[in-house]
């Protein structure tokens, strides 16, 4: 190793975690195994994995959070293994995590963001310039007084973000960072931190499942079992079939585009996914040609019914919290429908989780009320004596599943609501097995502790808490979040189990893409107020999502850019119908060139 002082160089590290087993003993796991990466000063590269590979214990050993087991670290040309530098290294690098709960140490939100360089014994004015820079750089400036206990998830993470960059950092690592972000706060910061390494030379790490934000990476390096098992460009990487066996897939566009190659018999070089453009005018040449074969199977819209029985009422609810005179929930009024998928999409901070949790009676109603219709009669949330019905009745999953996590092992954890109940010890096991196998447990990990359970396991075990319940409504607060593509895959095909069996799903997300899939109505939410209800189809509709604000999937606003370009090469070219799963919308594209007859004028 050279110690290059315009490098970050791991060489040969390996770390092991200690776990208790069965027995109560430790016993090592292996995180990271012999692993070696380089990383340029300035540069942009991401850490890709399945959950579990070691993304982010390698970013923990950058940071010095954790001491390698063997191998070496030199940051910069400074040796991590010098406890002389160890301070000096610290203070080069930050780390803001997926979870800002744990990373908040400040009862108010500007004391919050300056403790870090407080610290480091940063003098005033400068560190008011800095406190006061970060806070307007993520948005929460006009909060600064508030408490931090206050905010909202994603205003959380905002807040942790904040933290890091009034640090002033020459090595920014950002595990999951924007995983509670709204889709508009996730590209200003990425916009923003951007900036900052082309004008101040910082060098970022991310760690990301978004596929998208990987590429706007310079490198990807891809971690399986504690090794790298893939490097190079996105275009590189993205060009590889094997990317499903580390739990990733292509970004949708990407997805889209191959989908198209393979209909119209053509291949996709590296060369046309180095940008937009490039893929544009590569996929309308294909299109444009004669001769398309019209594909096999073309999609049929989602059927939606709006004759479904209403099973909750929201009723004039409003709610403000302690010492805040703004409401953040303000006369929401709005029915749910037995059985259907209902998306509730907003920025983050607009009321979201308050509205959820008033669905169970988490929080009691103030102003206005939440009626549960059940076959015995109907449940009030402002009412004490239903709280155990409504309960029974209506299921919540928090988007951090470990807060709900509390027994010895998983099997105790799931079974802990029952033992409220009358049900025989036969009949308990029963039902635990039975939503074990819903979400896709298995029985050794029935056995383990919950806090042993990596992050997509937890939320599927916090799930199963729930649904051993049986509950008629189901409300998960962003299921998928921080899950791997695959995981991501397998969560939404329990919830469509569930939704299939008959169990009416409320869900929160971010990701846009993933509520115009799975959802059949979307309810959008803006500082408190319910802006718009209505099918995707309905929400997405070009000029409408403009008019709301609301920004359209990946796989739409892509699509619309190649249909534009069609309509132009190809006059009188016709599409029936937008879909958002990218090899649907694919094979309608495909069918309307082919209709088309294709087209000289390119």
């Amino acid at each position: 190793m050279t110690d290059d002082p315009n490098r970050i160089e791991i060489k040969d590290v390996s770390f092991s975690y200690d776990i208790s087993d069965e027995n109560s003993t430790r016993a090592p796991r292996p995180a990271l195994d012999g692993i070696s990466v380089t990383i340029g000063k300035g540069s942009y590269t991401a850490f890709l994995g399945s959950n579990g590979s070691g993304k982010s214990t390698l970013a923990k050993i950058i940071d010095i959070l954790e001491v390698p087991d063997s191998g070496r670290v030199v940051i910069f040309g400074k040796d991590a293994g010098d406890d002389d530098l160890f301070w000096d290294i610290r203070s080069q690098c930050c780390c803001v995590f997926q979870n800002p709960d744990n990373q908040i140490v400040g009862t108010m939100i500007e004391e919050d963001v300056a403790f870090g360089p407080e610290n480091l014994g940063v003098p005033n004015p400068e560190l008011r310039e800095r406190v006061d820079q970060a806070l307007k750089d993520v948005g929460l400036y006009e909060l600064r007084h508030r408490e931090t206990m206050a905010l909202s998830g994603g205003q959380k993470q905002k807040l942790a973000i904040a933290g890091a960059l009034a640090m002033r950092p020459d090595i920014l690592i950002l595990d999951e960072a924007t995983a509670m972000l709204d889709p508009a706060s996730r590209d200003d910061f990425l916009a923003l931190v951007e900036k900052m390494r082309i004008e101040k030379g910082l060098t970022l790490i991310t760690i990301t499942h978004d596929m998208t934000e990987a590429l706007r990476c310079d490198k990807l390096v891809i971690i399986n079992k504690g090794k790298v098992a893939m490097e190079g460009s996105p275009e590189e990487i993205f060009m590889s079939e094997d990317l499903w066996q580390y739990g990733l897939k292509r970004p949708v566009k990407f997805n889209f585009a191959f989908e198209i190659a393979k209909l119209t018999g053509n291949k996709l070089t590296k060369e046309d996914l180095r940008s937009d453009e490039a893929l544009l005018e590569r996929l309308t040449l294909m299109l444009g040609k004669p001769g398309i074969k019209m594909p096999d199977a073309i999609p049929e819209g989602k059927k939606r019914t709006d004759d479904r029985e209403i099973i909750m009422e929201v009723k004039g609810l409003s709610y403000s919290y302690d010492g805040n005179d703004t409401k953040a929930i303000d006369n929401i009024d709005l029915d749910i429908r037995k059985g259907e998928v209902l998306g509730i999409v907003g920025d983050s901070g607009c009321g979201k989780t308050t509205l959820i949790s008033h669905m169970n009676a988490i929080i009691r109603p103030v102003t206005g009320d939440v009626i549960i219709h059940t076959e015995d009669g109907d449940l009030s949330c402002r009412n004490k004596k239903d709280t155990m019905k409504i309960r029974q009745n209506v299921g919540l999953v928090f988007q951090y599943p470990e807060y709900q996590l509390f027994e010895e092992t998983v099997y105790k954890d799931i079974l802990y609501g029952l033992k409220k109940m009358n049900v025989s010890k036969d009949e308990q096991k029963k039902l635990v097995m039975e939503a074990a196998e819903k979400v896709g447990l298995k029985e050794r990990e029935l056995n383990a502790s919950p806090f042993e359970l990596s992050g997509g396991q937890k939320r599927r075990a916090a799930m199963a808490g729930v649904l051993v319940m049986r509950p008629k409504i189901l409300v998960l607060d962003e299921p998928a979040s921080g899950l791997d593509p695959r995981g991501r895959q397998e969560m939404f095909a329990i919830i469509k189990g569930l939704a299939e069996s008959g169990t009416t799903i409320i869900l929160v997300s971010h990701n846009m893409d993933e509520a115009a899939v799975n959802c059949d109505r979307i309810c959008l939410i803006n500082k408190g107020k319910i802006k718009a209800v209505g099918t995707p189809e309905e929400l997405f509709e070009k000029g409408r999502s403009e008019e709301l604000g609301v920004q359209m999937p990946r796989i739409t606003r892509f699509s619309d850019l190649l249909r534009s370009r069609l309509a132009e090469a190809c006059p009188g070219i016709t599409f029936e119908g937008r879909y958002f799963e990218p090899e649907n919308e694919a094979r309608v594209i495909v069918a309307a060139a082919s209709k088309a007859g294709g087209s000289d004028a390119r």
